[in-house]
């Protein structure tokens, strides 16, 4: 893994190394713009398991399994147990779920924790619970565990839906409604569970009151500034500095759900005709998943967007497709079924064509050797899907294949069979597709990773290292090499703003340092891209630069062989 599977990874670990669960650091430098509970949880995985990048997966993936479980348990509860079945089966065999839990990002966590918290405060206010009080303090515990991963907008995304929920229900005009929340032991609750870590974090890193309303390079405003009004404000606001990322347009962001929800995203045009305003459990279940989408996608219409941020919204999506699969008559469940075997069939023709297409080309080393990069892509999460070319899918051939074969079988399933056997052989095609996508990663590793750099690195005598990019472009190589480095032309993006901070380890060195540090009798090796080696030898000569290991377009070099 590299990127930021590798820097979350690291960080947890550097957290099991020097004992401070409080200040999460990367190469010395202290990385402030995230909560921490991710990194807690991975670094009881590591505790337990030993440190592996396999150990640092584990939460993600329970949590992911929770989550699809605890939208199908909401689901029955509230809706039956065939609305139940068919929410908690749409949410675990979708491709936006299983794409953005790939990635070591706490949003399927938060997303759980939002699901908790928005299940307890609907329990709260049903009528007929018998112990509202106990549901509603959950709920804000909930909400203080979201708050350990994502910050405020854990907070603001449970509360806004209930908000509009109570609105819209007509609930707010009934005082025990207000009383069922316990409102205030439920703040007392929710700052007791999130109120420890950031007082901690802000006096261990002081300044500790800056409002100042702008960004920069080259200022250092202590951890509560930077937490709160550059990662929260400012980045709504579209105002941050460092502007490492980018925004998916309005409409595009919309649009992709339909990719997000497939093969089942056919049934959105049923929950037109779904009862929200009735007065049984369901329509209210059915209301509340409405205000929850409306929030979710409202908030980030206002602010910056990546592909996976209304992951927040999927279990409310989910639920309303589980009732329109459910209530659905033979003829429209038929039809939702047959759109997502039309859909499949054409993926089908098109991996065909792909596989045609790429027949004759040779597959020498790896595939970066067929990818043109798109740099200015890649602060969107699907940046890297820019550069396939033609040539590339000749190294996939197999993935290929086997992705033909999940959607001949979706297409023939969705047409030939009929009720439930037509939607497991749905979610069966899912299923292979899913495998077949995750060998296609494996394909892509060399490229979108740095473990044989780190895997010779190991095995070379002892050295100084420098890597020749910011720390994120081969955080795999501290991850799996667990050592600190030089960072050469690397002082942006994540690191740079705890790089001024009093007392910051000197890490980053420009030319001229690594120059001296290259001519000096100690041995070093550098990590760069293949297209800077022309760059590194102008600086040091071409017989000082001795390559010991490539792959992905990345080389390890040595001074002193």
């Amino acid at each position: 893994m590299d990127d930021v599977d590798a820097v979350q990874a690291q960080i947890a670990s550097n957290m099991v190394q020097s004992g401070d669960w409080v200040t999460a650091r990367l190469d010395g430098v202290k990385y402030l713009e995230k909560s921490p509970l991710k990194y807690w949880m991975m670094a009881v995985s590591f505790e337990i398991f030993g440190r592996h990048d396999w150990a640092a997966r584990i939460p993600i993936y329970l949590c992911t399994i929770f989550l699809c479980w605890l939208v199908a348990r909401i689901a029955g509860w509230a809706m039956g147990p065939e609305t139940g079945l068919c929410a908690g089966l749409a949410l675990a065999t979708s491709a936006g779920l299983w794409l953005f839990t790939r990635i070591l990002i706490p949003d399927v966590i938060l997303t759980a924790t939002i699901a908790l918290a928005m299940w307890g405060l609907f329990r709260a206010l049903e009528a007929d619970e018998a112990r509202p009080r106990a549901w509603a303090l959950g709920a804000w515990a909930a909400i203080g565990t979201g708050m350990l991963l994502k910050g405020l907008i854990a907070a603001v995304f449970p509360l806004g839906i209930a908000f509009f929920y109570l609105i819209f229900s007509g609930l707010w005009r009934n005082r025990a409604s207000w009383n069922r929340l316990a409102i205030l032991p439920g703040i007392v609750v929710m700052l007791a569970v999130a109120l420890p870590w950031h007082v901690l974090a802000t006096l261990r890193n002081p300044p500790y009151f800056d409002f100042t309303m702008h960004s920069e390079s080259g200022s250092y405003r202590g951890f509560l500034w930077f937490y709160i009004f550059n990662e929260h404000i400012l980045r709504f606001l579209n105002l941050r500095y460092p502007r490492d990322y980018d925004t998916v347009p309005r409409p595009l962001f919309w649009l992709l759900h339909l990719a997000w929800f497939f093969p089942w995203s056919g049934f959105f045009f049923g929950t037109a005709g779904l009862s929200y305003r009735g007065r049984d459990r369901a329509s209210r279940m059915r209301l509340l998943c409405l205000c929850w989408i409306g929030v979710v996608m409202g908030f980030f219409a206002l602010s910056t967007t990546q592909e996976y941020y209304s992951m927040p919204a999927y279990p409310a999506f989910a639920m309303l497709l589980g009732s329109a699969m459910a209530s659905a008559g033979e003829q429209s469940r038929a039809r939702g079924i047959r759109a997502a075997g039309t859909v499949a069939a054409a993926a089908c023709v098109a991996v065909a064509g792909l596989l045609w297409a790429s027949r004759g080309y040779p597959t020498p080393g790896d595939i970066s050797q067929a990818l043109t990069p798109n740099p200015s892509a890649y602060t969107l999460s699907l940046g890297h899907m820019g550069d396939l070319t033609v040539r590339s899918f000749a190294y996939l051939r197999l993935p290929l294949m086997l992705a033909g074969a999940a959607t001949l079988l979706g297409a023939l399933g969705a047409w030939l069979l009929r009720g439930r056997a037509a939607v497991f052989a749905l979610a069966a095609m899912m299923v292979v597709f899913f495998q077949a996508a995750r060998i296609a990663l494996i394909a892509f590793d060399p490229y979108l990773g740095s473990y044989p750099l780190a895997v010779a690195l190991n095995r070379a005598p002892a050295g100084g290292l420098i890597v020749d990019d910011p720390y994120y472009e081969m955080s795999g190589i501290f991850f799996y090499t667990n050592r600190t480095a030089f960072i050469l032309n690397g002082r942006r993006n994540n690191l740079e703003y705890g790089s001024y901070a009093p007392n910051a380890p000197q890490v980053f060195i420009g030319d001229s340092d690594f120059v001296a540090r290259w001519q000096s009798p100690d041995r070093w090796y550098v990590a760069s891209e293949d297209e800077k080696a022309a760059r590194l030898r102008s600086l040091v000569g071409e017989s000082a630069l001795h390559r010991i290991a490539g792959a992905g377009g990345k080389s390890l070099y040595v001074n002193h062989p």
